[in-house]
């Protein structure tokens, strides 16, 4: 499946996935075949980080 490119859509669809089908960052982009780094990198440029501990991205 392909991830959406547009760094907000991409953040609504991520946070969706690991909140309602996933319990790790990992396990989504495994799942999905995506790159993990591809992910971390787009959403830090929007200004989001992922805290592994609520395992969603937050803003800062």
């Amino acid at each position: 499946m392909s991830l959406p490119s547009d760094p907000f859509m991409l953040l609504s669809y991520v946070n969706t996935q690991l909140r309602d089908n996933y319990s790790s960052l990992d396990d989504l982009s495994a799942s999905c075949g995506a790159d993990k780094s591809s992910i971390v990198e787009k959403l830090e440029k929007a200004g989001y980080s992922y805290n592994a501990e609520l395992n969603k991205f937050i803003q800062g």
